[in-house]
């Protein structure tokens, strides 16, 4: 088996695919490895696209204080909606209408918590566990969603 060449990427604040750019919205190296997570934004046909990774409260606090984010379309919320990540501020700055969150069923950690849940009660929730996978689709610029029950 040859060795595939996979381009590795450190510390890059963006990166252009095709037309399309994503942003890497860091503000310093933590200690801790989910804090290190990269969370991204992404404009796709005037659609705000944001993927949190395991990304803490800590995190999204500095990344609103440094970056002057739009209201969001499509937030992939962060830790599998673990009460750690999607604090009421962070969430009510980026106003998410759609929320994914990618969590399995039944899981020992009991995701998502309900103070997340509750924090994004104004944003329609998708949830890997009930909905199984969820993909996004922009066709003429109209945003559409497709599930698939897992």
């Amino acid at each position: 088996m040859g060795e595939k060449k996979i381009p590795y990427y450190s510390c890059i604040k963006e990166l252009n695919i095709d037309n399309n750019k994503l942003y890497f919205l860091q503000t310093k190296e933590y200690d801790n490895e989910n804090d290190n997570s990269n969370v991204i934004y992404t404009e796709l046909s005037g659609y705000n696209f944001m993927f949190m990774g395991d990304a803490s409260s800590t995190t999204e606090k500095e990344i609103i204080d440094k970056y002057n984010l739009p209201d969001i379309d499509v937030l992939k919320v962060g830790h599998h909606g673990s009460r750690t990540s999607s604090s009421i501020e962070f969430i009510n700055e980026i106003n998410p209408e759609y929320s994914i969150i990618s969590v399995g069923k039944n899981n020992r950690y009991g995701h998502p918590n309900k103070e997340v849940l509750d924090a994004l009660e104004e944003s329609k929730i998708y949830r890997t566990d009930q909905n199984g996978s969820i993909m996004f689709k922009i066709n003429n610029n109209k945003l559409k969603i497709e599930t698939c029950s897992p």
